[in-house]
């Protein structure tokens, strides 16, 4: 083998190379939108995950990029990692289907309609075709369809360039000694873990073997380990995909390595067992391309099938080998950032994490109110600490929302997202409340102030309502409850008519001397921050019932609403009126 056909096989593999990455490319972009967030919804059971991850595989020619949006998924708190076992185990049967599509470049010679599928009309007229809608194509989907015609033309070009250069070494006595020695089970699977590992694709290893059995000196016994091999070398992609992510993403990227590495070691163990005990007689078949795409998915079916009742066993693996390190009471705000590229699911997470947020105002707010009755440093401690974790949820999708804001999105993506941004403000600052209400009781319990056995009726009823009111809007927010969001602001202006009547008491109290001017201090500063929760609850539901119709004017909305009075508003407003009432 010269120098010229050196040349020829790398130009033949970097042809390979660049058509499979544009070929994927156009994949994803026309459908690949399309396809996460069914590989998302439909992994619900263990055979659905297989089937849609070898599916979503077989689409996008690529394990890795299945691999890795599964990842992204299990990163972001959307996916188990169980239900990421069984996408994997679908992947790693569906990248077999590339294999298939690189035989089209080996119909030759025939006449008739097999004819017109021979390497060089094929690759003629997919590539006319793609040049075609690259030139004249108007919408970015049929753009994006001339890349995949284009992509897979220079594929099968690169291909025969391939299987031309490396055609004499079929005589060659040395290469043929070669082959012989990849026949050892240990080395042709190292060899084969390597060429994978270095080239980040399997589909490529796949190719090249492909285009080494053109020479008539590939065995089955050697393409065996050699193909065992590139399953277990196509974990490295995903592995490096999974540096920046948290522990589950961490575990996710694991499931690919030892999922290939179990599933290739035990289907090796029982392959040559079973030829010890039977002598088996095809291992000297002379391979062919078809015959090497055959065997490759005739082994990784074997390798799903041998896993698929373990799924268990693979998720203990992998906890066990990546251990949780988070700190105690940390919680980890999941965003991942592969999703920006899929709007469908950066908003499907944002409103997962908002909505943990949510809960965690919640429990700020009631923890606050609390401390009135029964302080202790310790719950100061715990709402401090909530307030906190709110400002870091805020400043994270803060920054994650910015960059989706960025991206094209459709119609209702837009109203989401602009949702998202108006009731993170809101949720963040009744924590902020929450905090100012825990001060308030601290000073109280500091200062030894008591308040009067009327001010503490009054303050229960307040706190009783404004909890509905803040449990009614995480409610609502969390489910998409717009008929919740609707009973939302009846109970706020009720909230505000209690304020305003506690402190027309709290002036009579003080002229009858039942309060003292430091009483009053504490007690108000309580009800202006009881009043703000309520304000930010009802900020909450307008963004909700606004944003719906495609349209967002708080004060218009509520200047309206208390200007028709609505008979659903006045029943409404009655109804609180009468649970809340002051004795």
């Amino acid at each position: 083998m010269g120098i010229s056909e050196i040349i020829g096989l790398l130009s033949g593999v970097a042809l390979f190379l660049y058509g499979m990455s544009l070929m994927g490319e156009g994949l994803k972009q026309v459908s690949g939108n399309k396809l996460a967030p069914i590989l998302f919804k439909l992994s619900s059971t263990q055979v659905k995950g297989v089937l849609f991850g070898t599916g979503v595989t077989a689409v996008i020619q690529s394990s890795c990029a299945t691999a890795v949006m599964t990842v992204g998924f299990v990163n972001s708190g959307m996916m188990k990692l169980r239900q990421a076992v069984a996408v994997i185990l679908g992947a790693i049967l569906g990248t077999s289907v590339t294999g298939w599509v690189i035989c089209l470049g080996y119909l030759e010679g025939a006449d008739g309609i097999a004819s017109l599928l021979s390497t060089a009309t094929l690759t003629g007229i997919v590539a006319l075709i793609g040049m075609l809608l690259r030139m004249f194509g108007k919408k970015r989907s049929t753009i994006q369809i001339g890349n995949i015609c284009m992509g897979f033309a220079i594929l099968m070009f690169g291909m025969s360039t391939m299987s031309g250069s490396v055609s004499a070494l079929g005589d060659a006595p040395w290469f043929r000694t070669l082959l012989t020695q990849m026949s050892h089970p240990a080395l042709g699977i190292l060899v084969g873990i390597v060429i994978t590992a270095l080239l980040q694709s399997a589909s490529a290893a796949v190719g090249i073997l492909q285009a080494l059995s053109v020479t008539g000196a590939m065995t089955l016994e050697a393409a065996v380990p050699l193909f065992l091999g590139v399953t277990i070398g196509a974990s490295a992609p995903v592995l490096l995909s999974a540096l920046g992510a948290n522990v589950s993403g961490k575990r996710t990227a694991m499931v690919y390595l030892v999922a290939s590495f179990l599933g290739a070691m035990a289907v090796a163990a029982l392959f040559y067992i079973l030829d010890g005990i039977l002598e088996f007689g095809f291992l000297d078949t002379v391979m062919n391309p078809f015959l090497m795409a055959e065997v490759n998915s005739l082994l990784r079916l074997a390798i799903v099938l041998l896993l698929m009742p373990f799924t268990d066993v693979i998720e203990m693996i992998v906890t066990l080998m990546v251990p949780d390190k988070k700190k105690e009471g940390e919680k980890e705000i999941q965003l991942e950032e592969r999703f920006i590229a899929h709007p469908a699911l950066a908003i499907a997470q944002c409103r997962l994490v908002i909505g943990d947020m949510a809960r965690l105002a919640e429990k700020a707010v009631l923890a606050a109110d609390d401390l009135i009755w029964h302080y202790s440093d310790e719950g100061f401690a715990r709402v401090q600490h909530m307030e906190e974790e709110a400002d870091r949820y805020e400043d994270v999708l803060g920054t994650y929302l910015a960059k989706l804001t960025g991206r094209p999105l459709a119609e209702q993506q837009s109203r989401e997202v602009s949702k998202f941004l108006h009731v993170l403000t809101d949720f963040e600052r009744l924590t902020d409340h929450a905090l100012n209400i825990a001060g308030s009781a601290q000073e109280r319990h500091e200062k030894r102030v008591s308040f009067s056995e009327k001010a503490q009726q009054e303050l229960r009823v307040l706190t009783s309502a404004v909890a509905e009111a803040v449990q009614l809007t995480v409610q609502a927010f969390t489910t998409g409850d717009l008929a919740e969001a609707h009973r939302i602001e009846p109970l706020e202006s009720v909230i505000d008519e209690l304020c305003d009547q506690m402190k027309l008491n709290h002036v009579e109290r003080l002229q009858q001397q039942d309060c003292t001017i430091m009483n009053g201090f504490i007690f108000n500063d309580l009800l202006t921050n009881f009043e703000r929760v309520g304000d930010h609850c009802s900020n909450v539901a307008v963004a909700m019932i606004e944003l719906d119709i495609g349209r967002f004017d708080t004060h218009e909305y509520l200047d309206k609403l208390k200007e028709k009075q609505t008979r659903d508003f006045t029943e409404m407003v009655a109804e609180f009126r009468s649970r809340y009432a002051l004795q």
